[in-house]
């Protein structure tokens, strides 16, 4: 009996560190650089623009690690991240729908590296967009990096 706790308790322990939500922010304002650490003083890998999702992956002090779409890894300062929950199209084009089916009607094209402002939840393989025209749509996920 006391054998088969253990291996119930670590199997259950195994299970919690994988058990995590993704937390996704989005970028405040154009011209914010990313580093290769936490400090102004480090290298700085490359700059962003207002909007631009991120993952954050860690938060130190003043700083938060972050992961871009191309899986890039860096530090920004968390002051620089709001969170506005802003999806990255990664498609070529991505149809954007008036309701969430492939025979809906299509309200435009996205394209690749547009960002869009997430309006609700996904539902299935669907979510609600909208873009900075104040289009508002629905859009694949299979197409959308930041979810």
């Amino acid at each position: 009996m006391k054998r088969h706790l253990i291996v119930a308790t670590a199997v259950l322990a195994s299970l919690a560190g994988t058990a995590f939500a993704l937390e996704f922010r989005s970028v405040k304002e154009t011209g914010v650089a990313l580093y290769d650490a936490p400090t102004l003083s480090a290298q700085k890998l490359f700059v962003v623009s207002r909007y631009y999702p991120v993952e954050v992956l860690a938060a130190q002090k003043d700083w938060s690690r972050v992961r871009d779409a191309t899986g890039g890894i860096a530090w920004i300062p968390s002051a620089a991240l709001s969170t506005r929950r802003t999806l990255l199209v990664t498609s070529d084009r991505l149809a954007v729908r008036e309701s969430a089916q492939d025979s809906a009607q299509l309200l435009f094209w996205a394209e690749k590296d547009l960002v869009l402002d997430m309006q609700e939840a996904p539902q299935s393989s669907w979510v609600k967009v909208k873009h900075r025209d104040g289009s508002i749509g629905y859009a694949r996920i299979s197409g959308l990096w930041g979810l």
